[in-house]
């Protein structure tokens, strides 16, 4: 066994809302902690506009503030948050074996709170001009379009609400809808003023077939409407067209995924790998607001450091005179 002091008490995959609300709590208890992040901290929320439904703020708050906010806190009480990639978890027994950016870390316990991803619609076109015409951030790229046209594709929460919030900078949208819409009565209501005023153009029934550009820019995408082929000039495509958990380091490992490739938890949220935890929305039977993956990422804290007591006595046991 490697040398206790090699050894971090806890490693947390991911710098989300749950994440980080979890290393507050164990931070607080001197546990030591590190969170590897490969993306943005604050994870989804931190690249959504606004936030209305976390609770303390009345007038909603901007997701780049919040995930700020939750990253203070938690650097407040210790907790060192890392840039890095995990691409394996390994059971060595009484510890963890991580890969991260191909080099090993070694934790006690662990923490999965990867998050979700954009979906892909998968059209030719798509891959091709990710960012370059194809976008998956209104908050991070919509600005780049004032007084322009653009496509949005998806009819969910997430679409009608980024589609409203780019009607800030282009001139037209035209929101693309598979079926019908499924976002919240809320966000239907401020959608169809925007539909009104005519700055935006509701096509049910309709999914793009393929994003075609000229000279390497977007000019146009080519769509199914209704069984008729028809073509929408537009000088961007944001798509938002669902999540998909971010577990594929995961699929050779000893945690066990649901059918969509989501984590199974106990109702402690330890997963099928001892010592081992998810929270957040990367959870089988998560609920996919940020609210509720802070309070996991609370309640796998208490787990983790439950769990870290059972350890350091087991440990001590095996240890000690009585137990040669």
């Amino acid at each position: 066994m490697p040398a206790e002091s090699e050894i971090r008490d806890v490693v947390m995959i991911g710098a989300g809302p749950s994440a980080l609300a979890a290393s507050v709590y164990t931070t607080r208890e001197d546990i030591d902690t590190v969170l590897y992040e490969k993306g943005v901290v604050g994870g989804m929320a931190a690249i959504t506009d606004k936030v209305d439904n976390y609770p303390g703020f009345p007038e909603g708050v901007e997701g780049m503030q919040l995930a700020s906010l939750l990253q203070a806190q938690a650097e407040r009480f210790g907790a060192q948050i890392e840039y890095g990639e995990v691409s394996e978890i390994r059971d060595d027994g009484d510890y963890k074996t991580l890969i991260v950016d191909g080099n090993e870390v070694k934790a006690k316990a662990v923490l999965i709170a990867t998050g979700s991803d954009y979906k892909k619609t998968g059209v030719p076109g798509e891959a091709e001009y990710f960012g370059r015409g194809v976008h998956y951030c209104a908050t991070c790229d919509g600005a780049f379009y004032r007084d322009r046209k653009l496509v949005v594709i998806g009819g969910g929460n997430s679409a009608v609400q980024e589609a409203i919030f780019l009607t800030r900078f282009a001139s037209h949208i035209d929101l693309l809808v598979r079926s019908k819409i499924s976002a919240s009565d809320v966000l239907q209501k401020e959608l169809k003023k925007h539909v009104e005023n005519g700055q935006v153009t509701v096509h049910l029934g309709t999914s793009p077939a393929e994003i075609v550009a000229t000279d390497g820019k977007v000019t146009s995408v080519r769509v199914n409407d209704n069984g008729q082929e028809k073509t929408i000039d537009t000088d961007g495509v944001f798509v938002f067209v669902g999540l998909l958990p971010n577990t594929g380091f995961l699929k050779n490992s000893a945690v066990e995924l649901d059918e969509y490739g989501l984590i199974k938890t106990d109702k402690t949220l330890h997963t099928s790998m001892k010592g081992v935890f998810a929270s957040g929305d990367v959870r089988s039977g998560a609920t996919l607001q940020i609210a509720s993956a802070v309070g996991e990422g609370a309640s796998a804290a208490l787990s983790i450091r439950e769990y870290l007591d059972g350890l350091k006595h087991h440990l001590g046991n095996a240890e000690s005179p009585q137990a040669t």
